[in-house]
This record gives C-alpha cells, sequence and structure tokens, in this order.
C-alpha cells in the first residue's frame, strides 16, 4: 500500500511539473527582484500571482491596436461582466508593448520582428513563471503572405521554418550559434483545425511557415528599395518553398515557436493571407477587406478559447 501510495504521490509530482512554465535560467531564483522592463512590471513592485496566476491563454499578435481590439472581442465572446472600454493597458508605463487582461485570457502586442518577439517573449514567459500559471496555451495572431494561397486563407502553422526551409531557429549566444527546434503542439493545431471545420467561416489549411529576417529582400520581394534578384529567381524560390510545404511567410513564428518549445509551453501560430504572392508583392485589397481578413485569426482562436472553457459544446 505504502509503495502505491509514493507511486501515485511521484507521478502527480511529475504530472505538476508538467503543467508549469519552465524558465531555463538558473539565476532567476536568486534575483532579489525581476525587473520586466519593457512590460514595465516588477515581481517587487506588483503581486504578479495575483495579477496573473489564472492566466490560461495568451494570445500575443504584431499591432498594439489589433491586439487592443481583440481584448475587446473575446471580452465580448466569453461574456465577461463589465464594460470592455475600461479595460486598461497593463504596460501603460512603457511605449514598447501593449498588454490587456480579460479573464483568463492575456492578449499582448509584440511588434515586428524576431528581435521584437523575442525580447517580449523572454518577460512574458518570466511573467508566466513568477505568477505560477499552470496549463497556458499561447498562440500568435498575425497576418502573413500567402505561397500558393487566396487571400484570406487562415494558415495554421505545422512547422516554423527558416529561409532554407528547416524547422529551426538559430539563436546567437556569446558569439556561438545555438539551433533549436521549431516544431508546434500537434494537438493544438489539430484542434484549431477541427474548429475551424465547425466554424465553416473561411478557408482554413495546415502547413509550414516561412519566418523570415525582414519584410522585402528575405521575402523575395520586387518593390523594395533593393532589389538584387530577376522576377524568374522570386518565382524559382517561391516555388521551392511551396514544394517544402511552406504556405505562407512572415517574420516571428521560428522564434516564437522554439522559445515556447524549450520552456514547455503548448503554443500555436495562427495567421491569415492577405494576398498569394505567387500573383504579386503589393497588398492591393481594401482596408474594409483587410480588416475582416485580420478578424479570420481572432474568430478561430476565441472558438478554440471557448470550446476549452466549456462554454460550447
Amino acid at each position: 500500500m505504502a509503495m502505491l501510495l509514493l507511486k501515485r504521490l511521484a507521478k502527480e509530482h511529475e504530472d505538476y511539473i508538467k503543467q508549469q512554465v519552465h524558465v531555463k535560467n538558473p539565476y532567476l531564483d536568486s534575483m532579489e527582484e525581476d525587473i520586466l522592463y519593457h512590460f514595465s512590471l516588477s515581481t517587487k513592485t506588483h503581486n504578479l500571482p495575483e495579477m496573473f496566476g489564472d492566466i490560461k491563454f495568451v494570445c500575443v499578435g504584431g499591432s498594439a491596436n489589433r491586439m487592443k481590439a481583440f481584448a475587446h472581442f473575446i471580452h465580448q465572446e466569453l461574456n465577461v461582466p463589465g464594460n470592455p472600454d475600461d479595460i486598461q493597458d497593463i504596460c501603460e508605463g512603457t511605449d514598447r508593448y501593449s498588454m490587456y487582461k480579460v479573464g483568463p485570457v492575456l492578449s499582448l502586442s509584440h511588434g515586428m520582428g524576431v528581435p521584437s518577439i523575442s525580447i517580449m517573449l523572454h518577460e512574458l514567459i518570466k511573467l508566466l513563471h513568477h505568477a505560477h500559471c499552470q496549463d497556458v496555451v499561447l498562440f500568435r495572431l498575425g497576418t502573413s503572405g500567402g505561397v500558393g494561397l487566396n487571400p484570406g486563407t487562415v494558415v495554421i502553422t505545422e512547422k516554423a521554418v527558416d529561409y532554407s526551409f528547416r524547422p529551426q531557429f538559430e539563436q546567437v549566444v556569446l558569439g556561438k550559434v545555438i539551433t533549436r527546434s521549431t516544431e508546434l503542439d500537434e494537438e493544438v493545431a489539430s484542434e484549431l483545425l477541427q474548429y475551424a471545420s465547425e466554424l465553416e467561416s473561411f478557408p482554413t489549411v495546415i502547413g509550414n511557415t516561412m519566418c523570415t529576417h525582414d519584410f522585402y529582400e528575405g521575402q523575395g520581394r520586387l518593390d523594395g528599395a533593393l532589389c538584387s534578384f530577376s522576377h524568374e529567381e522570386k518565382l524559382e524560390y517561391l516555388k521551392k518553398a511551396y514544394e517544402a510545404g511552406v504556405r505562407n511567410i512572415e517574420m516571428e513564428s521560428t522564434v516564437f515557436a522554439a522559445m515556447c518549445r524549450v520552456c514547455g509551453l503548448k503554443a500555436a501560430v495562427v495567421c491569415v493571407a492577405l494576398l498569394n504572392r505567387f500573383e504579386g508583392d503589393q497588398i492591393t485589397s481594401s482596408h474594409e477587406v483587410l480588416v475582416e481578413y485580420q478578424q479570420r485569426p481572432q474568430i478561430l482562436v476565441a472558438y478554440f478559447i471557448k470550446k476549452r472553457l466549456g462554454l460550447i459544446p
């Protein structure tokens, strides 16, 4: 009996450890204070467990205005008491990022590109750690260039890949290159695809997402201030990307996937394609159409959240 009890306690402890946010820094626990500078938060000046301990879903996106709009949208979808106009920007003490809390959902901006989202992720993951959050799922909601897809198609990322279509992210640390896997959680991706079929509101696919270092040359655009390749070379590269399973291109997915994976966080990338890159480089849809496109990942992820919370059967 004693042995069975010990095994049960060991399993419960193992399950508990698996639910935690695993920061990979041995120096954090010895710090008297951890200042999350770009969030204007601190472990000494703020009660992070009280403020954020109930967070179960974190939704991040490039634009501050878009994530504020998502906070208002999820407030309505979850029937949270109060006026959504009263939701405050938790990061109002800084102009780097914006953060809004709506019940168990955290909505925050990350800016554009790997450096900006990387800084945000370091402080977000530490925040979740200090707040003792458990069973958190992260989503990146964004826009992208489609590869062989019609505008308005939503892409759920299977693997985030680099410019050579490899599922990895390279981080330079002290002059040395560290390579990390960018595979995302298969279960979350499958759930999202299932819920997209239930919604039947817009075309949705699963595919690889290529992450680049910039919007113009790195994505093979012919309309930047610099261009050293031909139209034919661009199409040849996009064809290779498509054959490698790439269905869209953006600028944040590899570091997002890599950091979440290392820290034991389930995560997904859900982006809408604003154009088909085989057909052009410039985004020509009207403002009204683009706004509707940008709402599509939000609608899908909100449905996922409501399903997980048991608000819909």
